[in-house]
């Protein structure tokens, strides 16, 4: 079976999310990893699926676990991070069209419809 995230994914997130826990000393459950987590919020995420419904045979914890690092993970702004490091990515590697790009209202305001900036002595 092919890897939901591949390892140049894989290797591209890991510098953006928090260093994994070493196993504590008291026992207790095992911490799922970033990475599995990462497989199950993708599935989730691509096929609409519930949390709670995520199949524990994939090995990515229980949806509760990947819905808890995915809130965390968007607080701390890794998603963010992610699409900027691939749209520079894309960019250096000259794989965006520019020509397609499209701004609006809702992405970008357009204050008391100004349409030129105005220089700073009026």
């Amino acid at each position: 079976m092919r890897s939901l995230v591949s390892d140049v994914l894989g290797a591209r997130v890991a510098p953006l999310l928090p260093r994994e826990r070493p196993p504590g000393r008291r026992g207790g459950r095992p911490r799922v990893a970033n990475r599995a987590v990462l497989t199950g919020t993708r599935v989730v995420l691509r096929t609409g699926l519930p949390w709670q419904l995520l199949p524990p045979e994939m090995g990515c914890g229980s949806g509760s676990t990947c819905w808890r690092r995915f809130r965390s993970w968007t607080q701390r702004g890794v998603w963010r991070a992610l699409h900027w490091v691939l749209l520079q990515e894309l960019a250096w590697a000259g794989e965006i069209d520019w020509s397609r790009v499209a701004l609006d209202s809702s992405s970008v305001a357009a204050k008391r419809g100004r349409r030129h900036r105005q220089d700073a002595n009026g």
